[in-house]
């Protein structure tokens, strides 16, 4: 009896499971964003700090991301990549949702 008490909440945990990696962020604001232009404080104030940094050819770039997802039902999935040039105003930007 107590197997089938753990089975049936096993099984209901994965039907309702859902999960989330990342930092939600505005994706309103990415029409702000001009490259050449920008500056890198201005990414900070409208987007806050970055999911992750890194770099690439010696340049700093980071990270927004936020992945969701659930048992039943499609997850949604956001990213956005910066990459500051040497005067920490943005080279180049990507940005994919689905």
């Amino acid at each position: 009896m107590k197997i089938a008490r753990v089975l049936l909440m096993v099984l209901y945990m994965f039907v309702v499971g859902c999960g989330t990696v990342g930092k939600d962020f505005d994706s309103s604001k990415i029409t702000k964003i001009q490259n050449n232009l920008t500056t890198q404080l201005q990414v900070l104030d409208w987007f806050g700090v970055p999911y992750k940094e890194g770099t690439e050819n010696k340049y700093t770039m980071w990270t927004y991301q936020v992945d969701t997802w659930q048992a039943i039902g499609e997850g949604q999935s956001k990213g956005l990549v910066i990459l500051f040039d040497e005067k920490n105003v943005v080279k180049a930007h990507r940005y994919e949702s689905n």
